[in-house]
């Protein structure tokens, strides 16, 4: 990508300077190791970080995250939940955050100028870096969740050291891979923004586990074609893609679909417990909203095959 010396963002909120008190439950000491089970027994996975870096797949938008985690944070602030310490970063990290802050400030060119071609105003949202953990407005996040989206205070989550996972652990290398995922996020707050966010979790009540995930796979699908788009305006309006970008975001959306995850996390693939797509599926959407740039044709709610 041609990112360098591009405008940065000036919604980047780093706290990675920040420590977040362990939450009530955890057992002090036990840490990740005593989330992994509620986790795993949550969402059907039984196996390994990669199942945990599963859930999101890079967010837990809808929900509380403090429900899912005992609570143990309730009534704090994001500010009184953590305590400052200083930030120590490598050469490479100041790089990867002044890489985050320009993808995130391309992607709020992308996004004013849609929405003022439909007469709206985009709000933008605050991107948060952390370490380790990190309270949101839906509660405690932890690192090995992955990347989130929180649409109570709108902010985009994200330990960098997901990175490392993404290339190692996915075999998705590249900076486009890594665009990809924060694209993905905000188009999260982009379905945030235009309502189709509270429209799903409407739709989910009454509904069995089978139904209400596949309403949430075609939310996912729709960030992945939002992100399409991202891509498709970086590309056409800022030409920040060089030769091999595409592939390396086609790879990274192939490498998080949910069969492949359970595959390697369980040894078999359950597609009723499906959240966010198959491979074959997040790599179709994606590819949709880059070739096309526009939102209609993004609508994965009333597409009949997916």
């Amino acid at each position: 990508m041609r990112w360098r010396g591009n405008r940065q963002s000036g919604n980047i909120e780093d706290r990675r300077g920040m420590r977040t008190p362990s939450a009530r439950g955890f057992g002090g000491g036990g840490g990740m190791l005593n989330l992994l089970p509620m986790v795993f027994k949550l969402f059907g996975f039984k196996g390994g970080l990669v199942a945990v870096l599963a859930i999101g797949a890079y967010s837990l938008f809808s929900g509380n995250l403090d429900s899912l985690l005992g609570g143990g944070m309730q009534g704090l602030s994001p500010e009184q939940g953590q305590q400052s310490q200083q930030i120590e970063q490598s050469a490479e990290e100041k790089a990867l955050v002044r890489f985050v802050s320009v993808v995130l400030a391309d992607t709020e060119e992308t996004w004013h100028q849609l929405f003022r071609e439909k007469g709206s105003r985009y709000k933008e949202p605050k991107l948060v870096l952390f370490r380790g953990a990190v309270k949101s407005a839906c509660g405690l996040g932890q690192a090995a969740m992955g990347p989130f989206y929180c649409p109570a205070d709108q902010k985009v989550y994200i330990d960098l050291s997901f990175y490392s996972d993404l290339k190692d652990r996915f075999k998705a290398p590249g900076d486009f891979a890594q665009a990809y995922v924060i694209a993905h996020e905000v188009g999260h707050h982009v379905q945030t923004l235009l309502g189709v966010s509270k429209k799903v979790q409407a739709a989910k009540k009454g509904l069995d586990e089978v139904k209400a995930n596949q309403l949430s796979v075609r939310q996912e699908l729709q960030a992945d074609c939002l992100a399409g788009i991202w891509a498709h305006h970086a590309d056409h309006s800022r030409q920040l893609l060089e030769a091999g970008d595409v592939e390396e975001g086609l790879t990274a959306a192939s490498a998080i679909g949910d069969d492949r995850l359970q595959k390697q996390s369980q040894g078999y693939v359950s597609p009723d417990s499906f959240t966010h797509g198959s491979s074959k599926q997040r790599v179709k959407w994606f590819k949709i909203g880059m070739q096309s740039g526009q939102l209609k044709d993004c609508d994965t709610f009333s597409a009949k095959s997916l």
